[in-house]
């Protein structure tokens, strides 16, 4: 099923790689969104795709050696037609 979540995560998740991981696996598992650092240290991310694929990118992310999530707040979004690509912003 196709659903589109945002996320904000907390912990060790900036200067580690986290945007690189997140772009490089969405990308290879065909979702869209986007992932960008925040000010106050967390990381949030909009993506969109098949839930089993998001959920597998999450477990990726939590099993990186040098990320440490602590925290992940989310939510259901509406579906956004014609998103193409998964890339880091900010």
């Amino acid at each position: 099923m196709k659903v589109r979540r945002h996320f904000y995560f907390s912990g060790r998740v900036q200067g580690v790689g986290f945007r690189y991981r997140a772009t490089y696996a969405a990308r290879a598992a065909k979702l869209t969104g986007w992932v960008r650092n925040l000010w106050d240290g967390r990381v949030e991310m909009e993506i969109q795709g098949d839930d089993a694929l998001i959920t597998r990118l999450l477990y990726d992310l939590r099993k990186d050696r040098f990320i440490r999530i602590t925290g992940v707040e989310s939510e259901e979004l509406p579906l956004v037609d014609g998103e193409r690509d998964f890339r880091p912003t900010g």
